[in-house]
């Protein structure tokens, strides 16, 4: 089975009202990345307008830029997505791409209570998946608190810090998904991420992982949220388990940040408080006929979406050419996949769907991080490639 990368699969459900920006390989002499829109089922080519995403999302209206601009149509979205598919890729004719350039890649990490529970258990099993069921119960047992109810930095969570810290069970999970300060991190390098139809990554040496669908803020220089769309933060359970300072080795590799399709901008019909009750649904269907299905409603996020904005950037950090922001996920594995008890992991070749009607699918497949495509094309080559194309003012 193949990924279904169909426009009615991929696009939002009402694509004809959405002011949608992505990027797509425009072929040509030379051919390269160039920002796009969605227009009555073409994609045009704004790259005349705006030679980057960061000048979109960092214009004074990004709404207005795209509406106002002209544009040249370079073919129909059906087409241009059927190219994308890692498999069946034709570079003389447009594929779509992730919808970011320079932005930098951050992800805040253990803001849903699910969540951070599923990080404590993992530190306590020190990455071994078959001591994570008997933890889990024991944990859950002893806490003998509603976690969701408890607010991070109110008093009621530091007087549950004291009670746990008294217990000998504080953590680091705990300390950032109940505490003052959210877990921020850098995911990955800006033109690292993949987009709709590729290969996404996992280190080879890690034997218990998973998706995490997740929400993704658009933030300009200035700190305003301009958009979102929908990500796949891959996780290295085994790894983060093992020690949260292999928090790098466990989040950034090859091929382990997906986003996608589009970037839907904020406007009249499309806001922050949407977002705030988006659901994001996740499908994990494998070659072995493995099928798991999960969900993250951002309306059960225990930090709001601006706070994290707000603890991102702001006068102690500056991101010029803007930033996304992974929110988190609700969604932590534990049905079984194979031996009872062990959980879940993906195996190679998973098709894993992330969807939500305001902003469609972005669908991927699992491979590892070496024998998917190496990364090539970062900054560096961006210019070189803008400047060649007469792009760059």
């Amino acid at each position: 089975m193949t990924l279904d990368l169909s426009a009615d699969t991929i696009l939002p459900t009402d694509h004809g009202r959405a002011i949608l920006i992505g990027r797509a390989w425009l072929p040509g002499q030379p051919g390269g990345p160039s920002v796009v829109t969605l227009r009555e089922g073409q994609v045009i080519d704004l790259s005349r307008v705006a030679a980057t995403i960061a000048d979109v999302i960092n214009a004074e209206d990004p709404v207005g830029l795209v509406r106002g601009a002209a544009g040249t149509p370079v073919g129909a979205i059906d087409a241009i997505l059927a190219n994308s598919r890692h498999t069946a890729r034709d570079a003389g004719t447009p594929y779509m791409l992730p919808p970011v350039d320079l932005q930098a890649v951050k992800a805040a990490g253990v803001t849903f209570v699910e969540s951070l529970l599923e990080r404590v258990i993992e530190e306590q099993a020190k990455g071994d998946p078959a001591a994570a069921e008997e933890i889990r119960g024991r944990i859950q047992a002893e806490i003998g608190v509603d976690l969701t109810v408890i607010k991070p930095a109110s008093p009621e969570a530091m007087n549950l810090k004291d009670i746990l810290v008294a217990r000998d069970m504080w953590s680091a999970y705990l300390e950032v998904g109940i505490g003052p300060d959210a877990e921020v991190f850098t995911k990955a390098q800006p033109m690292s991420a993949v987009g709709v139809g590729a290969e996404i990554g996992l280190h080879p040496s890690s034997t218990w992982n998973n998706p995490e669908p997740e929400l993704v803020l658009v933030i300009d220089a200035r700190g305003r949220i301009v958009g979102v769309t929908l990500g796949n933060d891959v996780n290295l359970r085994d790894v983060e388990g093992r020690s949260a300072l292999l928090l790098g080795r466990a989040k950034d590799n090859n091929g382990s940040t997906a986003i996608g399709p589009f970037v839907r901008l904020f406007d009249d019909d499309f806001t922050l408080d949407d977002a705030r009750a988006m659901e994001i649904s996740l499908r994990v269907e494998g070659n072995d006929g493995f099928v798991l299905d999960g969900r993250s409603s951002m309306a059960k996020i225990a930090r709001d979406i601006s706070d994290l904005a707000r603890q991102t950037i702001g006068p102690t950090h500056q991101y010029p050419d803007g930033l996304v922001l992974f929110t988190g996920t609700l969604f932590a594995p534990t049905q079984d996949r194979g031996t009872a008890g062990q959980g879940f992991t993906h195996v190679l070749g998973d098709r894993v769907t992330i969807h939500a009607p305001q902003l469609g699918t972005l669908a991927n497949t699992v491979n590892h991080s070496d024998k998917i495509a190496p990364w090539t094309f970062g900054v560096g080559a961006l210019m070189r490639n803008l400047a060649s194309r007469g792009l760059l003012s």
